[in-house]
């Protein structure tokens, strides 16, 4: 791996120390130019026969490249527009009945919080918080889904073992997959929402959900539509797809495939272990150096999130966002989070301690 080469893929890094991919990570020239090549093929030719097997390739290609970072197969990623969408399509699909408790953390995204809050509000599941390293420990025999982070977006801790859980685990990945090391039949969980515009560098509107194959044909799809149907021209004939692809976006662009393809082929070029291994490394020299300074790090493992205690987050926040240094508050928290890339190098990290009040 060539660190400075793959910053150098990275337009905004020539301004801003920027530290946020835990919201979305910086954008590629590849995948500005893999969007405006599609854009610009529709204006030239219409958007007809070729334009949808075009479309059709691309998302095949990016249905793999997701399977190959989950370690999964290819038949068992649907294609979603966020990790959001893959919890909605989860939650949405099982069959929890009114008092039916799903057990989630105390430090869940509202990503989480919302689909849950939903479910208990229009059909009576019973929601438990406990602590988030506690959470394993926590399943009961009442306990019919756990529905938690694989990495915490407020600490950076990882989830505690989960692989002996006798119910169905659906992880949020929004700060795994791209970020960490992510092999998802090792993880134990039955369901994994994975984000495409974070650590990935795709654009927004990107992401995956990966159904186990032991819950593949468990799970029936929420409102197929045209792309999700095996033979559409069967009317109401017309079956869902055999695979994870039913509970594909009804609607996902060529130019956001082809943005997402490109993105994944610029840090897949650069190795993905490399890619992991630096940005966990960097976050550590960041927390480390964050704690020689006094400040109060949360307690994390090894990841490329680093949360900190600030006295106004918010006003800090905006500080650096002044001094072009790119972070975020987490609101309600307390905390100052900064999200480390392999793209990042010291540099990053000495404008922002620099900055710091």
């Amino acid at each position: 791996m060539d660190p400075a080469a793959l910053r150098a893929e990275f337009p905004v890094l020539d301004e801003l120390a920027y530290l946020n991919a835990g919201t979305c990570g910086p954008l590629p020239v590849a995948a500005v130019q893999g969007a405006a090549g599609v854009l610009e093929m529709a204006a030239r030719e219409g958007r007809s026969q070729k334009y949808f097997e075009s479309t059709m390739a691309s998302r095949t290609t990016l249905r793999s490249a997701y399977a190959q970072l989950l370690a999964g197969d290819p038949d068992d990623v649907a294609l979603t527009t966020c990790t959001s969408e893959g919890i909605v399509r989860v939650l949405a699909a099982l069959d929890l009945q009114r008092g039916d408790e799903v057990l989630t953390s105390d430090e869940e995204h509202p990503g989480v919080q919302g689909p849950l809050a939903a479910a208990r509000q229009q059909r009576g599941v019973a929601i438990r918080v406990v602590p988030f390293a506690q959470i394993a420990a926590a399943i009961a025999p009442s306990t019919k889904l756990v529905a938690c982070s694989h990495v915490s977006w407020v600490s950076g801790r990882v989830a505690s073992d989960l692989t002996r859980a006798e119910v169905p685990v659906l992880l949020d990945g929004a700060q795994g997959v791209g970020a960490v090391p992510t092999d998802v039949a090792a993880l134990g969980c039955a369901f994994y929402a994975g984000s495409g515009q974070k650590w990935l560098c795709g654009p927004v509107g990107s992401g995956m959900l990966w159904i186990s194959p032991q819950w593949r044909e468990r799970l029936p799809a929420s409102g197929p539509t045209y792309l999700n149907l095996d033979n559409p021209a069967a009317g109401l004939d017309a079956v869902p797809h055999a695979g994870a692809a039913r509970h594909d976006a009804s609607a996902l662009s060529h130019e956001t495939t082809a943005a997402a393809v490109a993105a994944l082929g610029v840090l897949g070029g650069a190795g993905w272990d490399a890619v992991h291994d630096r940005a966990a490394t960097l976050a550590a020299e960041l927390a480390a150096a964050l704690a020689d300074s006094g400040r109060e790090v949360a307690p994390r493992d090894r990841t490329t999130l680093v949360s900190w205690e600030d006295a106004d987050p918010a006003a800090t926040r905006a500080r650096l966002a002044a001094a072009g240094v790119v972070i975020r508050d987490l609101p309600a928290t307390g905390l100052l989070r900064a999200s480390v890339g392999a793209w990042n190098d010291s540099t990053d990290i000495e404008r922002l301690l620099s900055a710091l009040p």
